[in-house]
């Protein structure tokens, strides 16, 4: 069997996630930390989108994979991870959905909202990458922090409904990929309703140690980030 690669960035919830999912599924993977080398010759050579997480084996068509849900997918279906992610085509397809639902409309307001704080370069044409004055950006950044409220009730009462998790009773990656990316909100103090700290600490409960670890790099650098602060 091909030995698995893992490439990340420690403090990148996007990471976070894979690096959760690989330990809580038990898998058998060496982890290497690419902070700085991104952008040089031989990691495009491999990698031409520059992106993390990145897994590389022999047995994929192109040597590597990223995005953080098509890795966990990848990576179900290979070892038969039903648990994180069953056969089932509709309860594949509710956890599918989740999971596109996050990086298509949750994440881009969580990037505006938080990236400013995590002195992360924000993306080419947002108020924030442009010349325009600080009211301005401040502005934008406040109402993509007012717009995620939205998005956190259609995971509560769609997603989850009554349920612990999105994948019923236990996590599943879905599940891992919300969890990580609540992380970064910590950054600007969001005040989380009631059930989305509720469904946080379950995470943590359900996962343990292979949550832990993972998170404890994002929690780190943000604590210190809000350290520098004035």
């Amino acid at each position: 069997m091909s030995e698995l690669k893992l490439n990340v960035i420690k403090p990148s919830v996007n990471n976070m996630t894979v690096r959760v999912f690989a330990r809580a599924a038990g898998l058998d993977f060496t982890e290497h930390d690419v902070y700085g080398q991104t952008r040089s010759a031989e990691f495009l050579s491999r990698n031409p989108a520059h992106l993390t997480p990145m897994i590389e084996s022999s047995e994929l068509p192109k040597g590597a994979l990223w995005e953080s849900c098509a890795i966990m997918q990848y990576l179900c279906n290979k070892h038969g991870l039903e648990e994180l992610y069953p056969k089932d085509p509709a309860k594949r397809a509710m956890i599918d959905s989740a999971m596109f639902y996050l990086v298509g409309t949750l994440y881009p307001y969580l990037a505006r909202a938080t990236y400013p704080g995590l002195r992360f370069p924000q993306y080419p044409g947002e108020v924030g990458h442009s010349d325009a004055d600080d009211t301005r950006k401040e502005a934008a950044r406040k109402a993509a922090a007012d717009a995620i409220a939205e998005p956190l009730d259609v995971f509560h009462k769609f997603y989850m409904d009554g349920k612990p998790f999105i994948g019923g009773d236990k996590p599943s990656i879905a599940d891992i990929r919300l969890a990580a990316t609540l992380e970064f909100l910590d950054v600007i103090d969001y005040p989380f309703p009631g059930w989305v700290n509720d469904y946080r600490a379950g995470m943590e409960k359900a996962l343990g140690k292979a949550y832990a670890e993972p998170a404890a790099d994002v929690r780190g650098y943000i604590a210190y980030i809000k350290s520098q602060r004035n």
